[in-house]
């Protein structure tokens, strides 16, 4: 059977907007090279350009609500392009100071621009998805994503040995690109239908007021906390404390981004029929299994299986969670949902690479490892709860 065969199906607005996805994530090289920016070119401590990537997920975390928001109110494809084409400009401006306290407020600013991007886009696949298609849609956008981030990094590497501020000029380069790919595509839009009875229902209930996405929310956030260790405590565990170079920990990485190119599609065609809890709990224990099994991992090998296990963990758990969420809202306020959905993933950015590190810090990986553990299961709990929660209703 062709796995990859549900992309077939797909309707075409789907498919242009993964391909503004793949332009925009190819230039994405900024923030992964944003630490090293901060301390060889400005020269803060490591601690202050630590604390820089926390404002930025401050000015993401502000953002996605209202973002969220002005995305059902403008269009979706209209805060799209505001978003890419403003964020491109940031970028430029970005790179005209080297005051750091400037730098922090700016990284703030480009966030809430930049970030505006993902709910919109969210909303966007999944009103122009059917519920068959809704997963092989999120796994084509996450697979468009993974395929730019192993593209950018790469190239960021090379323009940071030349000079660092050509990130920022073909980060903003590839922004005002796809923006304008936005602008000149030749979209299918469906004619808006108003659907006033919904709405007037829709409007009566505040999203911190809808029980059953609230506490998807929170259930979702243990697990996904685990997944940002990968960038944060993860490094550190494998080049500091197993002492390997920091290119086999690039290596490490790669195995994650490969299988999530070759087999996500496939897999969520695989899995299309599965109830959305069925994904979220065996993601969030898939995901526990392959964290926590680092606690007991010293050599290559082993880390090799654990990220293979985790990889799998997140390719199942993602489109699942995207899914549901879709499943949950009002259809005329997706955007609004969708920003406190992108939100939840904000917080969990902000919180997760600084606790994680401290627990590195303070307690050493083992602790780390089985807290990571622990809270995959807790999610996997909570989603158990949240299939009765449904059956129920």
């Amino acid at each position: 059977m062709n796995l990859w065969k549900s992309l077939n199906g797909l309707p075409k607005n789907i498919w242009l907007i993964c391909a503004v996805t793949l332009i925009n994530r190819t230039g994405t090289m900024v923030f992964p090279f944003l630490a090293l920016y901060l301390t060889q070119e400005i020269g803060v401590t490591p601690s202050k350009a630590g604390l820089v990537i926390t404002f930025y997920g401050i000015g993401a975390l502000i953002s996605a609500p209202f973002a969220g928001k002005l995305s059902d109110k403008l269009g979706a494809l209209n805060l799209m392009k505001f978003s890419l084409l403003s964020s491109g400009l940031l970028f430029f401006v970005f790179s005209l100071f080297d005051d750091y306290i400037i730098i922090s407020i700016v990284s703030v600013i480009l966030a809430v621009f930049t970030e505006a991007f993902r709910p919109a886009g969210m909303a966007f696949i999944s009103n122009e998805a059917t519920v068959e298609q809704r997963k092989p849609a999120y796994a084509l956008y996450r697979l468009t994503i993974n395929l730019g981030m192993s593209i950018g990094p790469v190239i960021g590497g090379l323009l940071s040995s030349i000079d660092f501020h050509l990130l920022f000029y073909v980060d903003g380069i590839t922004s005002i690109a796809a923006g304008i790919f936005l602008i000149f595509a030749k979209w299918d839009l469906k004619p808006q239908i108003n659907i006033e009875e919904e709405i007037e229902i829709s409007d009566k209930k505040k999203v911190w007021m809808d029980f059953q996405f609230m506490f998807f929310l929170f259930a979702s956030l243990p697990v996904v906390m685990v997944f940002f260790q990968h960038f944060s405590s993860m490094p550190l565990f494998v080049v500091e404390q197993l002492k390997f170079t920091t290119a086999t920990f690039g290596l490490l990485t790669a195995i994650n981004t490969v299988i999530i190119i070759f087999v996500e599609v496939p897999l969520n065609s695989l899995m299309s029929k599965w109830e959305d809890w069925k994904g979220l709990t065996l993601g969030s224990i898939l995901t526990a299994i392959g964290f926590g099994g680092m606690a007991f991992t010293n050599d290559i090998y082993g880390l090799i299986i654990t990220i293979i296990i985790w990889t799998f963990g997140e390719m199942i758990f993602f489109p699942a969670a995207a899914s549901l969420a879709t499943d949950i809202s009002p259809e005329k306020r997706r955007g609004e949902y969708m920003g406190f959905y992108q939100m939840m993933f904000s917080l969990a950015f902000t919180i997760a690479p600084w606790s994680g590190a401290k627990i590195y810090e303070i307690y050493g990986s083992q602790v780390l490892w089985i807290f990571t553990f622990v809270s995959g299961i807790v999610s996997a709990l909570l989603f158990l709860k949240l299939r009765k929660s449904k059956k129920s209703n």
